[in-house]
């Protein structure tokens, strides 16, 4: 997958498609609300599959019923590439089977 720095104007076009997904700074970032703690953390243990089959991380953070995720590319110099876009699309497919909002 490419690892290409991305374009801000680019970048926001894709994010479109991805609700709650933002540009901030150097990285995209989504908060997500889930009925309980149960579920967050059921949610941040598939985020963390789907990043292993993916070969890229981002920087994950599990709260009483949050999940946030920030992501850059460090291969690109910490830009935003196609690769953080793939890993927001796959969290944008799976949050909803959580009870994400």
């Amino acid at each position: 997958m490419n690892a290409e720095p991305l374009s801000p104007t680019e970048i926001d076009r894709r994010l479109a498609s991805l609700p709650g997904w933002a540009l901030e700074g150097d990285r995209i970032t989504r908060s997500y609300r889930l009925p309980s703690h149960f579920a967050a953390a059921a949610l941040t243990v598939h985020i963390a599959r789907i990043q292993d089959e993916l070969n890229h991380h981002s920087d994950l953070r599990l709260g009483y019923n949050t999940v946030a995720l920030s992501v850059h590319t460090h291969d690109a110099g910490g830009a935003v590439t196609e690769k953080d876009l793939a890993l927001a699309a796959r969290v944008a497919a799976a949050a909803p089977a959580h009870g994400a909002e």
